[in-house]
């Protein structure tokens, strides 16, 4: 950058821009938005952040995140225990979650297979899933994951490892967009999506 810039402005332009979805002049705004903003805003968002990577942890059951360990959705006892519903990401637990119909517990994958982008079974929590549902009484896997191809290979993959297990597999019901995520799905579409499941 130039040498009329600041070289705190300059990281801080640069740090935005490695964000997803963050682009140079968006990363520029943002920066500058924040010098002329009041102390209080600049520094809560540094602090927001601060706590974000101290103060957060993944659940050891669900892999969700989380403050406390298990999770509020895993220590519930009112949740039932015997349906995992298998979602890519921890946003696609909060779009589940705002439908108010679901009522079992979850497992984050943290991803979807995706061999052009390098990632395989074993970048993704599928052994934890394997290992949770042979040690325990589980009933029902709702494979959750999103409608694509790189969610299918991932649906596939875990039907493969569960017929054996003699578990019921079901995957949500095709009222979401093939190629769209789960997390910009409205909370009706999810919820005729988790009704209307379908077993593999």
């Amino acid at each position: 950058m130039s040498k009329a810039i600041p070289e705190p402005v300059t990281q801080l332009i640069e740090a935005f821009s490695r964000l997803p979805g963050v682009g140079p002049k968006t990363a520029s705004r943002l920066t500058y938005y924040l010098l002329r903003a009041p102390d209080q805003l600049s520094l809560g968002l540094a602090d927001a952040l601060r706590d974000l990577k101290e103060k957060t942890t993944l659940c050891s059951q669900c892999f969700n995140i989380t403050v406390d360990n298990p999770c509020g959705i895993c220590s519930d006892a009112n949740r039932d225990q015997r349906t995992i519903a298998v979602v890519e990401e921890p946003l696609d637990v909060i779009a589940i979650e705002r439908t108010a119909s679901y009522t079992g517990v979850y497992h984050v994958l943290h991803g979807a297979l995706s061999p052009v982008n390098g990632i395989g079974p074993d970048d993704l929590r599928l052994r934890e899933l394997f290992a949770r549902v042979e040690s325990g009484n589980v009933l029902e896997v709702i494979i959750a994951t999103n409608p694509g191809q790189e969610g299918d290979a991932t649906a596939m993959l875990i039907r493969q490892e569960l017929t054996p297990k003699g578990i019921k597999l079901t995957r949500l019901a095709r009222g979401l967009p093939v190629g769209g995520d789960i997390e910009y799905a409205d909370s009706v579409t999810l919820m005729r999506a988790l009704q209307g499941r379908s077993e593999l």
